[in-house]
């Protein structure tokens, strides 16, 4: 057993309360005043426990109450973080940080000799001063951490401070939030001190993203490519037409050949992958699509023929994909190829590779439409775009008119004969890659291009 001294900290309970605010969500902060520790501060309604009788969830309600005279329901509390703290001076504690989005009653200010102010603040607007134990805390529950170490060192001030910001997440079992070291190095010389990760990465064994937040509150993405020719591709992309889009895309902030690694500013909004809006909400959405996609073809001249349909790999995918297939469908595979195998090639432009509704974001507020994910991006048929696209229209005619009158022009005939050719490829590439990669997604998206094309076939 050591001999040094044993932990006796006193346990702390601290409330989340979140609403729905014009920028996101937002955070309910009271502002610390009279004779009190950190006096002047801004900090979240929070206190002790009572005695050993009364445990932590029912302290948080108590303490909510009378800190701010809303009535919460012990149902509606749910765990957040815990930050195990150590104060400038030596003294250490035990906070617990508690989720609330219900709650009866309005917050208002409620022991007036103690507080002298509470608002609501969205979280990309936090005010100054802070106690930085509170800060901690917060960084910690948006970077989804569990738990939270924050140490201060004697000289530190109570208020945060970027530069003295001493707050370590403590990732959680499995938690793919372990930033590797060389990939923190390589995004810290680009942006400067990052104070939180947060793994954004789509579900899928190569895919690595992050969203990394600076000490001053910026916010980026830091991406590690599976391969060299989608890191190219990407970087490539970001160099060259991308930024003609302006605002609706990402600006290249660093590049690192070696680690196939890219830092990029980040795109605004929600994603459109599994959204659900009014119906005139969606027509202006899909109109903006069609501008978007138009800008993308427009961002280059156009070049001299694209070359013949992608066909080498048409019988290792079908090999692959044939437990999958309806009855039908090959025989609309092989028909539709051959029927565009005569076509004339069209003209080469840039194109995005992957326009779908999970790589674009609505901003309703800013009404923008922000894209991102360029790693599939080529120059190649301007139709190429519409391919994973056009799922997202089918059975809604108003949705593709929408995509046209946003486009400026309808697809040509050579272009139609083209999208039926380049989609059941891409259908048969994804039953394929999907049924060996263990995705559901990418197999029932195939399954249900072919079978919307195999009953546009019928008399």
């Amino acid at each position: 057993m050591s001999e040094t001294q044993r932990h006796t900290e006193p346990l702390d309970v601290h409330l989340i309360a979140l609403r729905d605010g014009p920028a996101g969500p937002e955070v309910l902060l009271s502002r610390r005043a009279g004779d009190v520790y950190a006096a002047g501060c801004w900090h979240l309604v929070s206190g002790h426990l009572d005695g050993p009788w009364e445990d932590m969830v029912t302290a948080l309600v108590r303490e909510t109450r009378e800190e701010a005279g809303i009535v919460v329901d012990p149902a509606d509390v749910r765990a957040a973080v815990t930050v195990h703290h150590r104060s400038p001076a030596g003294g250490a504690r035990l906070g617990v940080f508690f989720e609330v989005r219900r709650w009866d009653g309005t917050p208002k200010v409620m022991e007036p000799q103690v507080c002298d102010a509470m608002e609501w603040f969205s979280f990309d607007a936090l005010p100054e001063p802070m106690v930085a134990y509170c800060r901690a805390g917060l960084d910690a529950y948006r970077a989804d951490a569990r738990l939270a170490v924050h140490f201060q060192e004697p000289g530190d001030a109570i208020a945060y401070a970027p530069n003295a910001d001493r707050t370590v997440l403590v990732p959680a079992p499995g938690s793919r939030d372990d930033v590797p070291e060389e990939v923190r190095a390589f995004a810290e010389q680009a942006l400067g001190r990052i104070t939180a990760w947060t793994d954004v990465s789509w579900v899928r064994e190569e895919s690595r993203v992050w969203r990394a937040r600076g000490a001053e509150g910026g916010t980026w993405y830091v991406k590690i490519h599976q391969n060299g020719r989608f890191h190219q591709r990407e970087a490539d992309a970001l160099r060259t037409w991308v930024p003609s889009l302006g605002a609706p895309a990402p600006q290249l902030v660093a590049v690192d050949e070696r680690l196939r690694a890219v830092v990029l500013t980040a795109a605004g909004g929600r994603s459109l992958h599994g959204a659900v809006h009014p119906p005139g909400q969606q027509q202006r959405i899909f109109h903006r699509i069609g501008q978007l996609a138009a800008a993308i073809h427009t961002s280059a001249p156009p070049h001299a023929a694209a070359g013949t349909l992608p066909l080498g790999k048409l019988e290792r995918h079908l090999d692959g994909a044939r437990a999958h297939l309806a009855p039908g469908d090959e025989e609309l595979v092989r028909a539709t190829v051959e029927k565009a195998a005569g076509l004339p090639a069209l003209e080469a432009v840039p194109t995005h590779g992957d326009l779908q509704l999970r790589n674009l974001r609505w901003d309703e507020d800013a009404d923008v439409l922000y894209v991102i994910d360029f790693e599939r991006s080529q120059e190649g048929p301007a139709i190429r775009d519409f391919v994973r696209l056009s799922d997202a229209w089918h059975g809604r005619p108003d949705l593709l008119q929408a995509v046209m009158d946003g486009y400026g022009r309808p697809f040509t005939p050579e272009e139609d004969a083209h999208l039926a050719a380049l989609s059941v490829l891409d259908s048969v590439s994804g039953i394929s890659y999907g049924a060996a990669h263990g995705d559901p997604e990418l197999v029932e998206r195939g399954r249900r291009t072919l079978a919307r094309l195999r009953s546009a076939r019928r008399p």
